[in-house]
């Protein structure tokens, strides 16, 4: 590929639900743009941007892909990201990486889940947009009902500048809105045309709303608009780009990807309205004291570039896909990393066109490109030259929701298990492995159940080890109802010095769980001698890390050590601390024990429709509803749920609200667990135990 420079870049997102045929919208503009010799397909597992072997297996896209194509003497680098919400993170990256997005969905009349978080994405962080009706070839497609679902939902906005001729439901040719002509196609011909009769109408409707909305975008075009003069195509160019570059406009374009009709015209408004590169705004980044500093799309600046994601490719290594906001990079250049300090040297510089790294001698401001084998380099970092070193503030992935435990299938491999799991961690930001201290599990966290699936299967593909998933252990405690008194007598006589060691104490709750252990000396008279009283406190502590009915911490534990006795020969640190033992087994014992679990707080965010369903679930589930909030046109609703219950509550959620609803969960406090649950769970542990 030449060089190009940033008013020739266009760097455009392919987003919305899954299954809208995004991957296939990109094969089809690679292939017409001359970048592959056949157009592949998704039920095939031959498409560019869908590579990875469990891409192929599910027929889904699951990390965003790069597909740069060259068209009419422009640059577009297509990021073909995934529409189902477990890679949500990868969807993030692609709109850091993008200029402006493409939003597909399909003609079906509706405005899909996926579509809409797209816009809504689109419109909080000021991306440009327009919207791709596909499959408009399909039986019982109905593009003018879609372009009407949009308009109800985006008002406005929404502004169609291409319709579809259907004959005998088939897609034969389409209407360019701007300009008032027809296209028909003809194999691989197009033919100009007068629009038909029975698409008039329709036409001649949607272009009144494509000039009333390009006037609306600039001052002069609204006088000229009002005074009743004829807006010129360059007027409505320039009035539509305007508008589409303030986020105003969202064109609507037509196609039908999989056979291939309409993408060459697509992609000729791709480079006649979406803005590029060097219309974009400039970047902010801060300098080692913290201070702001403006960087500006320009070639002859000093380099500076953001790292947007990490692949970890087994054959060639690392790869860092990064994004030149300033400057101009050239292969086997030394580049700083502004987060780590260290120097990098660019040796392996390229472009990605799916997992093919095409070599560049060169790539300029406004650019995609990629690095091999940077040694200190993740994503989220800030690359630039010495003589201009700054940093992007940190990108803000969606936290993981979904937590499960995960082990080697086969004894032996745990190392290699966990140490593939990190190099995936490397390339997916919301994929988080942590170790649970209290009962060692290592916890796989991610968007949701098909997400974990998917590292754990990269585990074999990429690092030729197993990984096994299952629910992690809960942390559940132990506590006293009610005080007892208890002795520990420790006596042993075995030639030499014997072991003697003798308490007294009293056990009881702590009230409101206002500590998990207090001890207390109220010995008097020396019947246990100062030097051994450390030593019975030590012992306690020491056995509440197990407690007598499943094995957990006991919690909210008052131990009071009130009378013993002791032997003047015989007794030593050690049978004092055996004896505590010995009166913590026996008394807690008696106290009634119960076994505790943890209660989470639980806030969920939802579409009104939704109230009845979920409080239902949260109810099912032994959730207490604390209260509810309207907030941003969706309801919050708050309550305290058991942690044994909420595992794989992001899928359920995601299910009952066609993943519409969030949710987010902190730890709150521990309550008694049912007496019905208990009883399993302390069998179950103690099956475990025997184990």
């Amino acid at each position: 590929m030449k060089v190009y420079h940033p008013q020739d870049i266009f760097n455009i997102a392919v987003v919305g639900h899954g299954g809208e045929g995004k991957t296939t919208l990109v094969e089809a503009m690679l292939f017409d743009s001359g970048a592959t010799e056949r157009m592949g397909r998704v039920e095939d597992g031959n498409t560019t941007t869908d590579y990875d072997g469990e891409e192929v297996k599910r027929q889904i896209s699951i990390g965003l892909a790069l597909a740069p194509v060259e068209w009419k003497n422009k640059k577009i680098n297509l990021i073909d990201a995934p529409g189902y919400f477990d890679f949500e993170g990868e969807a993030v990256a692609a709109y850091e990486l993008c200029d402006s997005a493409l939003i597909v969905l399909g003609a079906n009349g509706t405005v899909p889940v996926g579509a809409q978080k797209a816009y809504d994405y689109c419109a909080k962080h000021d991306i440009p947009r327009a919207f791709v009706v596909n499959q408009v070839d399909k039986e019982h497609a109905d593009y003018m009902k879609t372009v009407a679902a949009l308009g109800t939902k985006y008002t406005s906005a929404v502004t169609a500048v291409q319709m579809p001729i259907m004959k005998e439901g088939k897609f034969a040719g389409m209407i360019d809105i701007i300009g008032m002509k027809a296209y028909l196609f003809d194999g691989t011909n197009v033919k100009e045309s007068d629009i038909p009769a029975e698409c008039a109408d329709d036409a001649e409707a949607l272009r009144e709303t494509l000039v009333e909305n390009a006037a609306g975008n600039d001052e002069e075009l609204m006088e000229k608009f009002f005074d009743g003069q004829e807006l010129s195509t360059q007027d409505i160019l320039k009035g539509l780009r305007e508008g589409i570059l303030q986020g105003g406009i969202a064109p609507v374009f037509v196609s039908a990807a999989a056979p291939n009709i309409g993408v060459k015209e697509l992609m000729d408004e791709i480079v006649m309205l979406m803005p590029n590169a060097a219309e974009m705004p400039d970047a902010e980044a801060l300098d080692a004291s913290g201070n702001p500093v403006t960087l500006k799309i320009d070639p002859a600046a000093p380099f500076v570039a953001h790292v947007l994601k990490t692949i970890a490719d087994p054959f060639v290594g690392k790869l860092s896909v990064i994004k030149i906001v300033q400057g101009t990079l050239k292969s086997d250049m030394s580049i700083v990393n502004a987060n780590t300090g260290k120097t990098e040297k660019c040796s392996g510089l390229g472009v990605m066109r799916g997992k093919k790294l095409i070599n560049e001698s060169e790539l300029e401001a406004g650019d995609i490109g990629a690095v091999a084998k940077l040694q200190h380099t993740a994503t989220g970092d800030t690359l630039c030259s010495a003589s201009c070193v700054v940093k992007f503030p940190p990108i803000v992935f969606p936290e993981p929701c979904i937590c499960l435990a995960v082990g080697a299938k086969k004894k032996g491999e745990e190392e290699k298990v966990f140490s593939g799991l990190h190099r995936l961690e490397d390339e997916d930001p919301t994929f988080k492995l942590v170790k649970d201290t209290e009962t060692g599990d290592m916890l796989a966290n991610g968007m949701g159940e098909m997400h974990l699936e998917v590292i754990n299967n990269k585990l074999k593909s990429k690092f030729n080890v197993e990984g096994e998933l299952h629910d992690p252990r809960i942390p559940y405690r132990e506590a006293i109802k009610k005080a007892v008194k208890a002795q520990g007598k420790h006596k042993k006589q075995s030639g030499g010095h014997g072991q003697y060691g003798d308490v007294w104490i009293e056990f009881s709750p702590v009230p409101d769980g206002l500590a998990d252990f207090i001890f207390e000396d109220k010995i008097v008279g020396g019947v246990v001698p100062r030097q051994y009283i450390p030593a019975v406190e030590k012992g306690l502590k020491e056995s509440i890390q197990k407690g007598v009915l499943a094995g957990y911490p006991v919690v909210g534990l008052k131990c009071t050590l009130y009378d013993g006795s002791y032997h003047t020969v015989d007794s030593s640190e050690m049978a004092f601390k055996v004896a505590a033992n010995l009166a913590f087994k026996k008394g807690v014992a008696e106290a009634n024990p119960v076994l505790l679990e943890p209660i989470m707080k639980v806030v969920v965010t939802i579409p009104d429709e939704y109230m009845g369903d979920i409080i239902g679930d949260l109810n099912r589930r032994r959730g207490r509803i604390l209260g509810m909030n309207p907030i941003d046109g969706m309801q919050e609703v708050t309550a305290e749920v058991p942690q044994s219950e909420l595992f794989k509550y992001a899928t359920d959620l995601r299910s009952m609200t066609q993943a519409r609803g969030t949710f987010r969960q902190t730890f709150e406090r521990y309550e008694e667990v049912p007496a019905q649950m208990a009883g399993k769970i302390i069998e179950q542990a103690k099956k475990d135990m025997e184990e």
